[in-house]
């Protein structure tokens, strides 16, 4: 049994050895904005396309995966901290209990920092996923947490703090600073590009929570006029992302507000449903609320991914919401899969109510660091509803 232990190691020194000369061949290539092939922008699918895109994945069911070794999506990316063993450790436990896709944060700064390594570090993510059977559905920039990202070792976690680490992306600097964009289309075309055709990966959620000002600790470092910044921005992000002709499809997650009626829809969430292939929306309520807004966005006509839920404080549960999404054929990603770094076991209050040690229920995450299931029933009803 100890032998097995060595397993993951192997694994990855032959993985890199593989990879190595294509890496540094194309190393330029991948590097110089110039020389991706220019390409016609695809038109957005219309709902047939989506829906006949839909109809081949099966019942998406997975978790949004960060290794527990990693505080945020810097600390998981980056060379000295990509951490290969945990991932395919961790990424098996997902796939026993029936997950086939998972949700995975990405950062410009990474692609900023050395291009080449980035993407060859993501083709090495994949080449484990797919071990597993599982497709990650990528995102591309996020609004939620820390304005002030910084390369290199990321700080510890605060005690007892949910999300203490996660950073934002693109950071304030950047989001504020247009001469940037110009490097942030790069980051966007160069990873589209790079797996376009790649029929390991789901999709490309272009930008999670984009108008999102965070809690009161984060909210008075961001700019004001940050949704309006973001709305902008947003828009140029599909653009980019679909001049590469992805053959996947691309989406940004509805997450707050009034959808009951398309009048009611902010300017940027009529964006987000307007320039989407697929429909996603967060829901961290009880099931009443998850079937309602399953609900409402059915009016579009699209395949429905829900990219978050499950926070067992809010009335967000497996067994509340997991069948209701089979029900209606929606993909569900539970917010985490193991504990760690990242410390989303305890809830959102923890930024401000201290806890001073084992939340009494946990927020978010279904194993232990060994592999324990927090609720064996829990598992139990994943696997029963997977079918595994």
């Amino acid at each position: 049994m100890k032998k097995l232990l060595y397993l993951p190691f192997i694994c990855a020194a032959a993985i890199l050895l593989q990879n190595c000369d294509a890496g540094n061949a194309d190393k330029k290539a991948e590097t110089d904005a110039d020389s991706i092939p220019a390409a016609k922008e695809r038109t957005i699918w219309t709902k047939e396309e989506a829906n006949a895109w839909y109809a081949k994945q099966g019942w998406l069911v997975g978790c949004d995966f960060l290794p527990s070794t990693a505080i945020n999506q810097l600390e998981m990316w980056q060379a000295e901290t990509f951490d290969t063993t945990t991932i395919n450790r961790e990424l098996g436990w997902a796939a026993a209990i029936g997950m086939n896709t998972v949700r995975v944060y990405l950062h410009d700064l990474l692609y900023q920092q050395d291009a080449a390594g980035f993407l060859q570090r993501m083709d090495i993510f994949l080449q484990i996923a797919s071990r597993h059977g599982i497709k990650p559905l990528f995102v591309l920039f996020d609004s939620v947490w820390d304005p002030y990202p910084k390369l290199g070792k990321q700080r510890d976690p605060k005690p007892g703090v949910h999300n203490s680490g996660w950073v934002q992306n693109p950071g304030k600097d950047a989001l504020l600073d247009s001469t940037q964009y110009p490097r942030l289309e790069q980051y966007a075309k160069g990873v589209v590009a790079k797996f376009a055709k790649d029929d390991r990966v789901l999709g490309w959620d272009v930008w999670n929570e984009p108008e999102n000002m965070n809690n009161e600790y984060y909210r008075k470092m961001e700019p004001a006029n940050k949704p309006q910044i973001v709305e902008m921005l947003l828009k140029k992000v599909y653009e980019w992302a679909r001049s590469v002709n992805p053959r996947q499809p691309l989406t940004a997650g509805l997450w707050s507000g009034d959808w009951s009626a398309p009048e009611k829809l902010k300017t940027i969430e009529t964006l987000m449903v307007e320039e989407s292939d697929v429909i996603s929306f967060h829901n961290y309520d009880d099931s009443a609320s998850f079937e309602k807004n399953i609900k409402e966005l059915q009016r579009y006509g699209r395949p429905l991914l829900c990219t978050e839920y499950m926070a067992r404080g809010n009335k967000s549960t497996f067994r509340g919401s997991l069948p209701v999404a089979k029900k209606y054929n929606v993909a569900a990603y539970n917010w985490g899969l193991v504990d760690g770094k990242s410390q989303t076991k305890y809830a959102w209050d923890s930024w401000k109510k201290a806890y001073t040690g084992e939340p009494p229920i946990w927020f978010h995450d279904i194993f232990h660091k060994d592999g324990k299931p927090y609720k064996q029933e829990e598992v139990d009803l994943i696997k029963q509803l997977t079918g595994r």
